[in-house]
């Protein structure tokens, strides 16, 4: 063989080898933006219970409207209260469900008697727009079993959280969407706050 042949030979595999690097290079490229993507997809916003302080910028900053965010009940932990702190407003007049002794300004919150003394207190979430202000009257008087997630048949899961940029307990997380809630007294959820 002449060094001819030979040049055009080494040239050609040189070429050969290069375009396979490159195509190598692409096809890795390619797979590493996916993956990139694929996980930022696998991720929701979700409100930490636990950091919540109940300021009530959920109901106001949520690009969806009425917000995303819902009152959320964890019955494992309620009391069934006759004086739950969530349902009547303090100093109310009587311990009746009138409109002028409920804490909730929708009505969101529904009161069902179980036996003297106990009530069952349910959230009607087409009422409710997380204002927050039976979980500050749970939290303050109560258990804390009423509490605030992010409904994600609701959220649009925003890039960048609106209600997250404003949130004072920076209480707003990303979380895996396969568990995307984050439930009090929900020993299932594989959550160590629980």
């Amino acid at each position: 063989m002449s060094n001819k042949e030979k040049n055009k030979s080494n040239r050609r595999e040189f070429i050969q080898k290069g375009m396979r690097l490159s195509l190598g290079l692409s096809i890795a490229g390619v797979a590493g933006i996916s993956a990139l993507r694929v996980n930022a997809d696998d991720y929701v916003w979700q409100l930490d219970p636990f950091k919540c302080v109940s300021c009530g910028r959920c109901a106001d900053h949520c690009v969806v409207s009425p917000s995303a965010v819902k009152c959320v009940h964890a019955y494992a932990l309620c009391g069934y209260c006759d004086l739950c702190g969530g349902y009547l407003k303090p100093n109310a007049n009587e311990l009746s469900t009138a409109a002028e002794n409920q804490l909730c300004p929708t009505a969101a919150i529904k009161r069902k008697f179980v036996e003297e003394p106990y009530f069952e207190y349910e959230i009607i979430e087409d009422l409710c727009f997380g204002c927050a202000k039976c979980v500050a009257g749970c939290t303050a008087f109560g258990n804390g079993s009423l509490h605030l997630q992010v409904r994600h048949n609701l959220c649009v899961n925003c890039n960048e959280c609106s209600i997250a940029r404003v949130c004072p307990a920076d209480a707003f997380e990303r979380v895996p969407a396969s568990q995307p809630y984050l439930i009090k007294g929900d020993f299932t959820a594989g959550d160590d706050h629980a």
